[in-house]
C-alpha cells in the first residue's frame, strides 16, 4: 500500500557521473542540475560520490581494463570500483547536436564492458543497482538522450524506476544555459519537480532492493543457466 511517510534512506550510496565536455574547474551547467539532486540525496542521509569523467584518463573500449588490450593507461577500473560501491548511479550530461556527449557514450561503453561479470548470486554484476539520468542543454533532444541512457542502463542490469530522468532545456538555439544569469533554469518549477521525483524514485527503489537483500535471484542467474538449471525452459535438462 502506498505511503506518504518519508522512509529512512540512511546508508544508501549514490554516485553521479558528470559527462560534461568541460574539465574542472570550468563551470559545468550539467553540474548545476546535479547539485539540486545531490542536495536531496544528502538531505536524506545518503552518501554521495561524484565523478567528472573528462577529468580522468578513460581509455576507449569495451573491456574492464583497457591496459590489457594495448592502452598505456586507463583510470576506468578505479572509477568502476566507485560505481560498484554505490546503490544508485546517475549519469548526467549535456546535449550536443541533439544527442548525448561523446563523454557520455564513452562512460556507457565502459560500463558495458563489465556487464558480463557475475555477482555473488550468479547474476550479472549490475543487478541490484538502480540507474537514472540528468540532461541539460539549450537545444532539443532531452527525451532522446534520456531514452538512450536509460535503455543502456537497464540492458546491462540496472533497475530503472518510473520517471528516472529529468533535465532542463533553455530556449532552442543560442541562448543562456542553465547556470547563466537570467536563464530561469534553477527556478524552473517543471525541472525542479522532475528532479525531485526522479531522485526520490531512485531512492525508493534502491531501498526496496536493499531491504529485499538484492534483486531476486531466480530465473536470471547466468551461472545456473550455464550449469543446466533453466527455470521456464520447456525442456529443462535438470528434470
Amino acid at each position: 500500500m502506498a505511503t506518504t511517510e518519508k522512509p529512512d534512506f540512511t546508508g544508501l550510496r549514490a554516485v553521479y557521473i558528470n559527462c560534461t565536455l568541460k574539465r574542472s574547474p570550468e563551470r559545468s551547467h550539467t553540474q548545476g542540475v546535479i547539485d539540486r539532486s545531490v542536495a536531496i540525496m544528502e538531505g536524506s542521509g545518503v552518501s554521495v560520490d561524484q565523478i567528472r569523467a573528462v577529468d580522468h584518463d578513460i581509455a576507449t573500449g569495451v573491456r574492464p581494463d583497457m591496459t590489457e588490450f594495448g592502452w598505456d593507461t586507463d583510470e576506468w577500473p578505479a572509477l568502476l570500483s566507485r560505481v560498484l560501491a554505490a546503490d544508485i548511479l546517475v549519469i548526467a550530461g549535456p546535449i550536443w547536436l541533439g544527442d548525448n556527449s561523446s563523454v557520455t557514450r564513452r562512460v556507457i561503453e565502459r560500463l558495458y564492458g563489465y556487464s558480463g561479470v557475475l555477482n555473488e548470486h550468479g547474476q550479472y554484476a549490475y543487478y541490484g543497482r538502480v540507474g537514472g539520468c540528468l540532461i541539460t542543454g539549450n537545444e532539443d533532444g532531452l527525451k532522446h538522450c534520456a531514452m538512450s541512457i536509460l535503455y543502456s542502463l537497464q540492458h546491462i542490469g540496472f533497475t530503472v524506476p518510473p520517471q528516472s530522468d529529468a533535465g532542463w532545456l533553455g530556449d532552442v538555439g543560442p541562448g543562456p544555459s542553465y547556470l547563466d544569469e537570467g536563464s530561469g533554469g534553477p527556478d524552473n518549477d517543471f525541472t525542479n519537480r522532475n528532479i525531485a521525483f526522479m531522485t526520490y524514485n531512485l531512492l525508493h527503489v534502491a531501498l526496496m532492493i536493499r531491504r529485499a537483500g538484492g534483486f531476486p535471484a531466480y530465473g536470471n542467474q547466468r551461472a545456473a543457466w550455464d550449469a543446466g538449471i533453466r527455470p521456464g525452459d520447456p525442456n529443462p535438462e535438470y528434470r
